[in-house]
């Protein structure tokens, strides 16, 4: 496996595992090639441990063809690409039907899905923000639903910013609550201290379940 060394003006060794797969090892100009070959060796075990999470999360492109399988609130889709004049998606029982002008415009179709997961997410993810919101009684000034490559969510609770992961559409309802609530109680405990667990556990004593099933 290869590994990208940069030597620069620090004092201590720094060896990263990026969502990219690329393994960063950042070293001081002093450390000699030979104590850094042997670094890499007492650490091949926890790269391999870390390269082999994030490629498990690499989701393979879509083509948005009729049999392709689509996740939405933990269950799996069979999509029927259908012609017609109007454009839109609906889901019929285990298939989820896209319906397009054009059966040939990857770029259309993709656009067609994508918005309907987006107008879901803003929908569901809301109705749990307004649910937990009760519980921490707090200030949620902003919620916004986007792209991030390496969390389910943030938070900033100094300015009452939520931001929320737009692939968290496709989890089960239980698992997207647990991330809302996990967010919002940043707002009352901004850190991942004893506190916060403690906290979250007294409302949502089965978290730990609801994380596994992301």
């Amino acid at each position: 496996m290869e590994v990208k060394i940069v030597k620069k003006d620090v004092k201590n060794i720094t060896l990263r595992v990026k969502a990219t797969c690329e393994v960063v090892l950042t070293v001081p100009f002093k450390i000699n090639d030979e104590y850094v070959k042997m670094f890499l060796k007492r650490k091949q075990g926890w790269i391999n441990k870390k390269v082999n999470f994030f490629r498990s999360k690499i989701v393979l492109q879509k083509e948005y063809v009729s049999e392709e399988t689509f996740e939405y609130l933990g269950k799996n889709y069979r999509l029927k690409v259908i012609k017609s004049d109007k454009e839109g998606i609906e889901l019929d029982g285990d298939y989820c039907l896209l319906f397009t002008k054009n059966e040939d415009d990857f770029l259309k179709k993709e656009k067609i899905v994508q918005n309907w997961y987006r107008e879901n997410a803003k929908k569901v993810f809301l109705e749990i923000v307004e649910k937990y919101k009760s519980v921490v009684k707090k200030e949620i000034k902003t919620v916004r639903v986007r792209k991030m490559k390496t969390r389910w969510g943030s938070c900033n609770p100094h300015k009452g910013y939520i931001n929320l992961n737009l692939e968290l559409i496709k989890k089960p309802k239980e698992s997207i609550e647990y991330v809302v609530f996990h967010e919002l109680s940043h707002l009352i405990h901004p850190n991942h201290s004893k506190e916060f667990y403690s906290y979250i556990s007294a409302y949502m004593p089965d978290w730990k379940r609801r994380k596994e099933i992301l």
